[in-house]
């Protein structure tokens, strides 16, 4: 390198990093200023539903050898059937006394009766409450 152009690399280099620096702040304030225009943000409803004491959650799952063993089965059958999408196979599952729960968003109704028709499929299930919800 001429050592005429050694000296001026470090004022460029500063001023390309300070434009870069400029740069990255507009675009921090540009998104923090942009409004939220989703509608379907809003899940309130469901968050007070999980919150009810009424509502069953998986840590209401009783430690009864026989219902760890069908929510294994259960949990199995449900990820191991490809034709679903990883969000239904991430679905909550409780089971007490042989009844199986389900809760938590899938991609469709058809895909909400499929886990369903899994679930069903387990030996040992004796009911089935589907309280999957179809995110929109």
């Amino acid at each position: 390198m001429s050592p005429k152009f050694k000296g001026a690399i470090l004022p460029v280099m500063m001023v390309v990093g300070f434009v870069a620096a400029a740069d990255f702040m507009a675009l921090q304030a540009s998104a923090q200023d942009a409004p939220v225009t989703s509608s379907t943000a809003d899940n309130t409803r469901v968050n007070q539903r999980d919150r009810s004491a009424d509502t069953i959650k998986p840590t209401d799952q009783p430690n009864d050898k026989d219902d760890i063993k069908l929510l294994s089965a259960v949990r199995r059958a449900v990820v191991d059937d490809k034709s679903i999408s990883v969000l239904a196979h991430n679905v909550k599952i409780v089971v007490m006394s042989g009844a199986v729960m389900l809760r938590g968003p899938v991609k469709s109704q058809e895909e909400k009766l499929q886990v369903g028709k899994i679930v069903a499929g387990v030996p040992g299930v004796s009911e089935i409450t589907n309280e999957l919800d179809v995110k929109q």
